[in-house]
C-alpha cells in the first residue's frame, strides 16, 4: 500500500485523478456486463418463439413463450402483440406504442455508456495535463540550477511527468474498447427489435 501511495505521489494530482478513473472504469465495465445480462441482451429465444407463434395465427397464445420474461426483446414483443390484439387501438397507434416501448428499452440498454465514453476522452487529457505541468516544473528546476544543472535530475523529472500520460492512455484504452463493445450490443438489440416488430405488424393478423 505504501508503494502504491508513493507511486501515485510521483505523478502528482493528475495521477491520483487517473487512478480514481481507473477504479470507476473497472467497476462500470463489470456493472454494465451484469446489467446487459439482466436485461437479456443476449437472449433471443423467447421473443423469437412468440413472434413465430403470432405469425402462425396463435393470437393470444403467442404471449405464452414470454411468460416470466422481462428482457428487452420480450418487453417490446409483448407490448406489440398486446397492442395488435387490442380492438380499441388502431394500427398507427399500436405502432406508436411499440416504438415508445422500444425506445425506452434501448435507453435502458445504453445507460452508463456515456460515462465510459467520457472517461475514454478525458483520461488521456488529464494525463497530458499532468505531463505538461510536470515538464514545466522540471524546466523551472533546471533554470534555477543554472550551471549546476544535473542532467540526471532533469531526466528523472521528465520521466515522472510522462508517467501521467501513459497512465491516462492505460485507462482510456479499455474504457474505449468496452464502450465500443457495449455499443455494438445495443445496435444488435435495436436491429432485433426492429425486425421483431416488423414481423408482428406485417403478419396480417388484426
Amino acid at each position: 500500500m505504501a508503494q502504491l501511495q508513493e507511486f501515485l505521489a510521483t505523478g502528482g494530482p493528475a495521477l491520483w485523478a487517473i487512478a480514481a478513473l481507473s477504479v470507476l472504469t473497472l467497476a462500470l465495465i463489470f456493472w454494465k456486463a451484469w446489467d446487459m445480462a439482466r436485461l437479456g441482451a443476449w437472449s433471443r429465444g423467447a421473443s423469437g418463439a412468440a413472434v413465430a407463434a403470432w405469425q402462425s395465427n396463435a393470437g393470444q397464445g403467442a404471449l405464452s413463450p414470454l411468460t416470466g420474461r422481462t428482457g428487452l426483446r420480450a418487453r417490446v414483443v409483448r407490448r406489440a402483440i398486446e397492442a395488435r390484439l387490442d380492438p380499441a387501438m388502431p394500427d398507427p397507434a399500436a405502432r406508436e406504442e411499440t416504438t415508445r416501448v422500444a425506445k425506452a428499452a434501448l435507453m435502458q440498454a445504453r445507460r452508463g455508456l456515456r460515462v465510459l465514453e467520457l472517461i475514454a476522452t478525458i483520461a488521456p487529457l488529464i494525463g497530458l495535463l499532468g505531463t505538461v505541468l510536470g515538464m514545466i516544473e522540471a524546466f523551472q528546476a533546471l533554470q534555477s540550477a543554472g550551471n549546476r544543472a544535473d542532467p540526471a535530475a532533469l531526466a528523472g523529472g521528465i520521466w515522472q511527468a510522462l508517467l501521467t500520460t501513459a497512465a491516462g492512455m492505460a485507462v482510456a484504452i479499455p474504457a474505449s474498447m468496452a464502450h465500443s463493445w457495449y455499443e455494438s450490443i445495443c445496435e444488435q438489440v435495436q436491429a432485433d427489435l426492429e425486425d421483431l416488430a416488423t414481423r408482428i405488424f406485417t403478419s396480417g393478423q388484426a
